[in-house]
C-alpha cells in the first residue's frame, strides 16, 4: 500500500502515515490530476495506491484522469475524498455535494459513503483488499461513533438493516445515519414503524435489501448528505421505478450550491435533519395510501 497526497497532509490526516512510512508516501503538491495519473501507473505495476485530497478536488478537478487513466484501465486505485457534502465551512468551492453522483456515473467504479468512526476503521482494509477502482468519502478530526464495533461488520456492496418496521423504509448513507435513526424514533412515538436501511455502498447498491424493504413497507425515503440527484436517492428511485411501483421521497440538497457555515447550520438550513426525514416519511405514506 502507498499513500499519495496533494499538499493537504494535515488536512487529510495522512501525515502520521508519512512519518511512519516515508518510503511509501508521495506528495504531489496541489496537482490532483498528476496525482491520479501517477497512481494509475503505480497500480498497473502492482502497488495499491490510496489517493487523498478534498473530495471536490479529486472529483471535479481530476475527473478526466479518473475516467481515462483509472476507470478505463480498471486500475486498482483507491480515491479518498475528504470533507464530504456540507461538512466543509468554506463554501461551495470546498463542499463535495455532487461527488457521489460523478463517481457513480463512471463504469466499474465502486462508491462508498461511510457513516461514522466504526465504519471508517473497517472501510480502509476492506477497500485495500477490494480489486478495482474505489471512491470513498472520508471524514476527519473527531468523528462520532454510532455503530458498535463489537457487532457491526462493513462489507462492500452490503446494506444493513438497523431497525425493522412495516410502514415506511428509511434508506440512508454517510452522516445521515444518525438523523435517520432519530427520525425512526420520532415516527415510532407517532405510531409509525420505520425500517432503517444503512447503505454505505452506493455502487454496487445492495438491490436485494432495498427491494425487500420497499416491498414490505410500500414506501421509501432516502436521506443523504449530497444532492438528491445522482446519489443514493437517484439510485433507489431508479431501482424502485424499474422493479417496484412504490412512492420514493428524497431528502438531501436540492439543486443549489450551499453558503459557507458550520455543518450544524448547513444541515439545518438545507433540510438534512430528522424532522425533514419525518416529513418525507409522512408524504411517502400518504402517497402509498392513495
Amino acid at each position: 500500500m502507498l499513500v499519495l497526497g496533494a499538499d493537504l497532509g494535515n488536512s487529510t490526516e495522512i501525515d502520521a502515515f508519512r512519518d511512519r512510512f516515508p518510503d511509501r508516501f508521495f506528495n504531489f503538491g496541489a496537482a490532483e490530476q498528476n496525482e491520479v495519473d501517477v497512481a494509475a501507473g503505480l497500480a498497473l505495476e502492482g502497488e495499491v495506491p490510496f489517493v487523498h485530497s478534498f473530495g471536490v478536488f479529486l472529483t471535479r478537478r481530476a475527473y478526466e484522469q479518473v475516467i481515462v487513466q483509472v476507470a478505463m484501465h480498471g486500475a486498482n486505485v483507491k480515491l479518498v475524498g475528504m470533507i464530504p457534502g456540507l461538512t466543509s465551512r468554506l463554501g461551495p468551492t470546498h463542499q463535495a455535494i455532487e461527488d457521489l453522483s460523478l463517481m457513480r456515473a463512471i463504469p466499474g467504479m465502486t462508491v462508498i459513503d461511510p457513516a461514522d468512526a466504526t465504519e471508517i476503521e473497517q472501510v480502509v482494509p476492506a477497500i485495500a483488499a477490494w480489486r478495482g477502482p474505489v471512491y470513498t468519502r472520508m471524514m476527519r478530526r473527531e468523528v462520532r461513533r454510532v455503530l458498535d464495533p463489537a457487532t457491526y461488520r462493513f462489507e462492500v456492496g452490503r446494506a444493513v438493516r438497523l431497525r425493522t418496521g412495516r410502514d415506511v423504509a428509511l434508506a440512508c448513507s454517510g452522516l445521515m445515519l444518525e438523523p435517520a435513526l432519530a427520525a425512526a424514533a420520532d415516527l415510532a412515538a407517532r405510531g409509525v414503524e420505520a425500517d432503517v436501511i444503512h447503505c454505505p455502498t452506493l455502487k454496487p447498491l445492495d438491490e436485494a435489501a432495498i427491494l425487500d424493504a420497499a416491498g414490505r413497507c410500500g414506501a421509501v425515503v432516502t436521506a443523504e448528505n449530497h444532492l438528491v440527484t445522482g446519489g443514493l436517492g437517484s439510485a433507489v428511485a431508479e431501482l424502485a421505478g424499474e422493479r417496484l411501483a412504490v412512492p420514493v421521497e428524497r431528502v438531501g440538497i436540492r439543486d443549489t450550491f450551499a453558503v459557507p457555515g458550520s455543518p450544524e447550520y448547513l444541515f439545518a438550513r438545507y433540510g438534512l435533519t430528522a424532522e425533514a426525514i419525518c416529513a418525507a416519511a409522512v408524504r411517502a405514506i400518504s402517497r402509498k395510501a392513495r
